[in-house]
């Protein structure tokens, strides 16, 4: 049998080539917001893919914060776009500015703010022990878009319908600016 040049060469010096298997399969794009499940602020379990055709804004919160006042317009911005958008709390103690408790956290949103829009469990937002969800959305290998964490309370992550991460906002852009409207009224 005779073999290439190149093969005896590789050969000679111990290195092998291969082919691809026949059945192999190109990698897999990004992920999605849609591959996680998370637990709601009382305990359930919730599948983000339920939230597949609208909008998300993933937001992580504070109760003591400088920003905790942007519940007011997080929650404007659910109800006036209710149609295009679902606004997703994530309570965090990753600044040290939550209240203790879940169940706290519900209460002081609820009577201090009319929150309506869904809360989840309390959790990291970043570092090592970071929940998973927020993992997936600060690293752009995962989510293709977006390589920024949480650099403080009150950033936001816009996802489109289907559940592609988009852009992330930091802090001081406001729920209700012009720059988050535009991108949600975006097409």
């Amino acid at each position: 049998m005779k073999l290439p040049l190149f093969a005896l060469a590789a050969a000679a010096v111990g290195l092998a080539f291969t082919a691809p298997h026949p059945t192999a399969k190109p990698a897999a794009g990004p992920g999605t917001v849609y591959d996680y499940t998370v637990k709601t602020i009382d305990g359930k379990d919730v599948k983000l893919s339920q939230y597949k055709g609208k909008k998300l804004l993933i937001v992580n919160t504070a109760s003591k914060c400088g920003f905790t006042p942007q519940y007011k317009e997080l929650e404007e911005l659910s109800k006036q776009y209710a149609n295009k958008v679902t606004v997703l709390g994530f309570p965090s103690n990753s600044f040290n500015q939550e209240l203790a408790s879940n169940s706290e956290v519900a209460s002081f949103c609820e009577k201090n703010y009319g929150v309506t829009f869904p809360l989840f469990d309390t959790a990291p937002v970043k570092g090592d022990d970071a929940q998973p969800l927020y993992k997936f959305l600060a690293d752009k290998a995962k989510n293709g878009a977006v390589s920024e964490a949480p650099t403080w309370n009150f950033c936001k992550y816009l996802v489109d319908e289907q559940g592609h991460v988009v852009k992330f906002y930091p802090s001081k852009v406001k729920p209700l600016s012009p720059e988050l409207v535009a991108d949600i009224e975006k097409k």
